[in-house]
């Protein structure tokens, strides 16, 4: 027979909700919302009766008093008899002080015995049950007062963690688990609502029965007057354990026949007592090819390699996994074998079942110090294996960035402060650990002993940039709380992290977190600044970094996207430059050169300390960004060059692109990082460390030659501890004069010769790997210097073309302007106006000097 028989009572239905003698008001009230008809609760099939106004049909018993018995016919025999049924919310008696007619309902007598259910045998023998409020049976109505034996019918519910989502469900849908028909979680409507009422719940109470193989031939009920009970449905199980209890949450993996789709497979299986938590294709990987990998800490090309089919299922040991139409009892997988359907074409198996809880330490392998880092773990079949406190599934969408995870690619991360917890399973488990760009990241292979409760990773730093007066720097990070952005950057190696409050049409993110000042968060070796990202989605964007005091607003001004539907056009970038500047702070243009108008502007003018640049997207390093840089400095403009993620969500880890900067022997301060930057005495990278000088001059000086240029001494070395290097190259006013190349890839390349420099210009060394660091924008492992410059006889750097050019796409910020921009008041418009003319008006000035025309 089937494990699963319902009863059939409708010959036995003599009262509904309509009974005011059986039922108090709030539990009529519940009782008319109760599901009737054919349900399926937990798993367990059930025939109700009909619903209607006045609520399905029951069972009654202990009605006004009543202690006569009833008998339902059962001629069966079970090893359990499955109940959905409820109680009156009045009690006889209660705790003293409290009332049973509270407002919001409550069980206010747990307890209280109401009835016997008595199993009557064939052979004249019986079993008693008692039923007691909120053991066996609870009332219909209840907030957070569930029962110890029984549950409310509603069934825990997966949802998917990237939608589709209802109106105002996407921090529910975060969660995954929920309780609801339909998988629907209550909307803050009903969640208000829910306070007041609660759901209308059937209790679901499994009765044992101690002799499953005697027939029973009747249930008797025996109630003993104190309050109504009505029984909606009852159903027979056979088994070997309770239906109503799940097993530890397994993985299970599906090995699959000969045409059978593995995605189908994956996403329509289904389970009768359990719930799969969780669909998903665990990526197949080769441990061997994985740990010799020479990219270690940057992330795995999505889609290159194989999936296996998995399910994470919480269920009874007694269910049936229903998988491409075929049926598969996972009581022998949980007995540790492979449980297959009757054709052998689905087979189920759970991986790592033996597991121990135990806490890791990452250190440093010199000192022993406890180091933050990025964490992944997975177990040989490829499944991520998060410490406690982290998503198994990161959500990398925008703007959903809300834990201390990041997903590279395909892999999956955990920034740990040092120390974590994880349950991880017996055997080989498999472990990355990075921490920025000085320490070499570490892939090995455990073995997991059973009971094994300590773990400890260690670090080799084995290039120590501060020693010699080198600090990093993020300029560019979104969303994160400070204290998360804390974590991270430690993690990540990051001395500085600029995070930015930003407007976003009438979404305004990190406000609250500006304090005019150093973060809260920030320790001695990691300083947090919330500065502002202020933004025009034409003129361009702006970083404000390191104001002191209030902060430079409005955020964003033109209108949609970045400003809200008509907002005018109220300021200049220049004018947001200099209260910046006033205002202790460095002025950055991030993403550089887009949104690509007033920015040039700005250079042109002098208002721009850094120019950020993160878009190493090929590896040649020969990308639009790098040479509108290469058109400015030709023209006489500089800046820095520093490095920023633009981090929005968990698929870009701060400092995936970083700024070094050097500030010598002076202490590790906001200030002292941001004359660094003024100063020139950067680079930007997404892995290699650099090192350049041009006679012994470091990037931002500048080198005085005769007329006609002469020879100098360059000196450029660069390091990846992440990933080989293919090439290093020398540049020279945009066009690349001398290069080391490795076709293999190296650690290190370096440069160490003299080069002609034929007059006054600029030089800049640059790297770049053939490999990437995977992220929402995958990046090439690469670096670029900020220039060591050269002035030969006094002689001014200039190429009128690319003057021509800043000067027309100027003009196009003035035609914008004029023609389609929202206008704040003239006076407003002629002051942002001549932000432009007057950079138009130097370039024109340049070209007279320098004997052009125009």
């Amino acid at each position: 027979m089937s494990k699963l028989k319902p009863i059939d009572l409708q010959g036995a239905f003599d009262i509904d909700a309509s009974s005011e003698t059986a039922w108090h008001g709030d539990t009529q009230h519940g009782l008319k919302r109760l599901p009737g008809g054919d349900q399926t609760f937990w798993g367990i099939p059930f025939r109700l009766g009909t619903a209607s106004d006045v609520g399905p049909a029951m069972v009654g018993s202990g009605v006004a008093g009543s202690t006569e018995a009833r008998s339902i016919s059962i001629n069966a025999a079970a090893s359990h008899l499955v109940f959905a049924h409820v109680c009156d919310s009045r009690a006889s008696t209660s705790v003293a002080g409290q009332t049973s007619d509270y407002a919001v309902p409550v069980v206010t007598a747990p307890g209280e015995h109401l009835a016997d259910y008595v199993l009557v045998y064939e052979d004249g023998s019986t079993h008693s049950v008692p039923i007691r409020r909120r053991f066996e049976v609870n009332q219909v109505y209840t907030r957070m007062q569930s029962g110890f034996a029984c549950r409310p019918h509603q069934d825990l519910v997966p949802l998917p963690l990237r939608g589709p989502y209802p109106p105002n469900m996407w921090g529910r849908y975060q969660t995954i688990a929920s309780v609801g028909p339909a998988g629907q979680p209550a909307s803050p409507r009903e969640d208000l609502e829910a306070k007041q009422h609660p759901a209308a719940s059937w209790s679901i109470y499994a009765l044992p029965n101690p002799n499953p193989s005697k027939q029973i031939v009747e249930l008797r009920i025996e109630p003993t007057g104190a309050a109504a009970i009505g029984i909606g449905a009852v159903t027979l199980f056979t088994g070997s354990e309770h239906p109503l209890r799940h097993e530890r949450l397994e993985s299970f993996q599906l090995e699959l026949g000969v045409g059978v789709d593995p995605e189908r497979a994956v996403n329509e299986a289904e389970i009768d007592l359990g719930v799969i938590a969780r669909r998903y294709l665990a990526q197949q990987f080769d441990p061997d090819s994985w740990l010799s990998d020479p990219v270690k800490g940057r992330g795995e090309a999505p889609d290159e390699r194989t999936f296996k089919p998995t399910l994470d299922i919480a269920a009874s040991v007694d269910a049936a996994l229903q998988v491409d139409g075929r049926t598969i009892d996972l009581a022998e997988s949980y007995d540790g074998k492979a449980a297959a359907s009757a054709d052998r074409q689905v087979s189920v198996r759970i991986l790592g079942k033996e597991k121990t809880w135990l806490t890791a330490r990452v250190v440093d392998a010199e000192t022993g110090v406890p180091l933050a880092a990025r964490v992944h773990m997975r177990s040989p079949d490829g499944r991520y294996l998060p410490p406690y406190g982290h998503r198994h599934e990161i959500n990398d969408n925008w703007f959903e960035d809300y834990g201390a995870d990041v997903k590279l690619g395909d892999t999956q991360y955990a920034y740990i402060d040092g120390n974590f917890s994880a349950e991880l399973p017996v055997g080989e488990v498999y472990i990355e650990v990075s921490r920025g760009f000085e320490y070499q990241p570490v892939r090995q292979r455990l073995e997991i002993a059973p009971g094994q409760k300590e773990l400890e990773v260690k670090l080799q730093k084995t290039d120590d940039r501060r020693n010699s007066g080198w600090i990093t720097a993020d300029t560019h990070v979104h969303f994160i709380s400070p204290e998360t952005a804390r974590l991270e950057a430690a993690a990540e190696g990051i001395n500085v992290i600029n995070l930015l409050a930003a407007q976003w049409g009438d979404l305004f993110t990190n406000v609250g977190d500006i304090t005019g000042r150093q973060s809260g968060s920030s320790t001695d070796d990691t300083i947090v600044w919330v500065g502002t990202e202020n933004r025009q989605h034409f003129l361009g964007h702006i970083s404000m970094l390191g104001v002191q005091g209030d902060p430079v607003f409005p955020m964003s001004t033109s209108g949609a996207t970045e400003g809200y539907f008509g907002d005018p056009t109220e300021r200049a970038m220049s004018e947001w430059a200099d209260e910046c500047r006033a205002k202790g702070g460095l002025v950055v243009v991030p993403h550089f050169p887009f949104p690509h108008s007033e920015i040039i502007a700005e250079v042109v003018r002098g208002r721009v300390d850094g120019l950020e640049f993160w878009d190493f997207w090929t590896p040649t390093m020969d990308t639009f960004s790098f040479h509108e840089y290469y058109r400015l400095l030709n023209c006489g403009y500089r800046a820095a060059v520093v490095g920023g993620t633009d981090k929005m969500s968990a698929a870009m880890p701060v400092g995936n692109v970083r700024t070094y900067a050097q500030i010598g022997d002076t202490d590790l301060t906001f200030d002292s990082w941001a004359d660094a930057v003024r100063a020139g005495r950067t680079y930007t990278t997404s892995g290699p460390l650099m090192d350049f000088t041009v006679d012994g001059h470091a990037p931002g000086d500048e080198i005085s030659l005769g007329a006609g240029g002469g020879s100098v001494h360059v000196s450029a070395n660069a390091t990846s501890l992440t990933g080989p290097i293919h090439k290093l190259e020398i540049v020279f006013n945009g066009k690349v004069i001398a290069t080391v190349e490795e076709e293999q890839g190296a650690t290190t390349l370096t440069f160490d010769d003299s080069v002609a420099v034929p007059g006054t210009g600029w030089l800049a060394a640059r790297c770049v790997s053939n490999h990437r660091a995977w992220s929402v924008w995958p990046q090439h492992i690469a670096a670029h210097t900020s220039p060591v410059f050269i002035k030969a006889n006094r002689d001014e750097l200039f190429d009128n073309p690319t003057a021509e050019y800043l000067i027309k796409t100027m003009e196009g910020g003035v035609v914008w302007l004029d023609t389609l921009a929202t206008r704040a008041g003239s006076q407003r418009h002629a002051a942002v106006r001549s932000v432009f003319e007057e950079a138009i008006a130097d370039v024109r000035a340049k070209q007279a000097h320098h004997g052009h025309s125009h």
